[in-house]
């Protein structure tokens, strides 16, 4: 049974899914949350409009050469949160992670902004203490506190070092932050250098020390290039393409993804519709990609 305590899932089902986990081997969940928003809101409405949009792609990917119809995987809906309390919405995504974790249900989550991934981090580190993280993001996300918060999603990626046991996180394609912080990524040698266009060279090096490890892969789509992604709350020029995206997930093939959250679509900045579908095309190769936990 569901735990309805955590989750309201009376509105949109991404394609496919069940409500239901029995048999299931992914689960998805969103969090509708963009209270340390620092310049345009929105990223709340991102988990639905994902559901809603999914209805128009096909469930074949030619590129993987995987078909969704193949796959089980639930919609639990999105969380029950306190939209006030930045904290307490961290410990919610904790609590539905964790749920997700007993029930063997390999978690992928919908935001909302990027500082909810700590929560599904300090769940998965329990069951996977060698659990390493990478980023693809145009911002670096190292801050220790932003306009006062130390829960802003401008310090998401410290706030994740914090509980990750190995302090391994290999960001790529970073274009956006502080001096301070692209010091800190080249002297952890954690700053992987990706271009659009380009091969993946440098993260598959990064990846050889890492061969066993299980690895939790966030997607803020602020990482697209505005051109293609325009609703996002902080756009970045220079940013990467569907083609990139696609020589990622290639280069990852054969490592073990066993979670992953997509975060920062605000769906109300773009009137297309584009960057909703383009989020929801991520989420149907993440469930094609991701390890089954079972």
């Amino acid at each position: 049974m569901v735990n309805k305590t955590l989750f309201n899932k009376e509105n949109a089902i991404f394609m496919g899914a069940k409500r239901n986990p029995n048999d299931c081997s992914i689960g998805i969940f969103g969090v509708n949350y963009d209270g340390t928003c620092s310049y345009k809101p929105g990223a709340r409405f991102g988990p639905e409009a994902i559901r809603q949009v999914s209805s128009c792609l096909e469930t074949y990917c030619p590129k993987l050469g995987k078909d969704l119809e193949d796959f089980k995987y639930v919609d639990f809906g999105s969380i029950l949160i306190d939209k006030n309390d930045s904290k307490s919405v961290i410990e919610s995504v904790k609590s539905a992670t964790n749920y997700l974790i007993s029930k063997k249900l390999s978690p992928i989550m919908l935001g909302g902004e990027h500082s909810i991934t700590r929560g599904a981090i300090e769940a998965l580190v329990k069951k996977y203490p060698d659990l390493i993280l990478i980023q693809l993001d145009a911002h670096a996300d190292l801050r220790e506190s932003y306009i006062g918060s130390k829960h802003s999603h401008a310090c998401a990626m410290q706030r994740c070092l914090e509980v990750l046991p190995r302090k391994k996180i290999l960001q790529v394609g970073i274009r956006s932050g502080t001096k301070e912080e692209f010091k800190f990524m080249r002297d952890k040698n954690q700053l992987v250098n990706f271009f659009p266009g380009g091969n993946p060279q440098q993260l598959k090096k990064a990846l050889l020390p890492y061969s066993n490890s299980p690895i939790y892969l966030t997607i803020d789509l602020d990482w697209f290039d505005p051109s293609l992604l325009a609703g996002t709350g902080t756009p970045e020029p220079g940013g990467f393409f569907w083609n990139d995206f696609e020589a990622i997930l290639k280069s990852l093939k054969d490592y073990r993804i066993v979670a992953s959250d997509i975060v920062e679509l605000s769906p109300e900045i773009d009137n297309s519709g584009v960057s909703s579908v383009v989020a929801a095309k991520v989420l149907r190769s993440l469930i094609m990609s991701l390890e089954n936990m079972q």
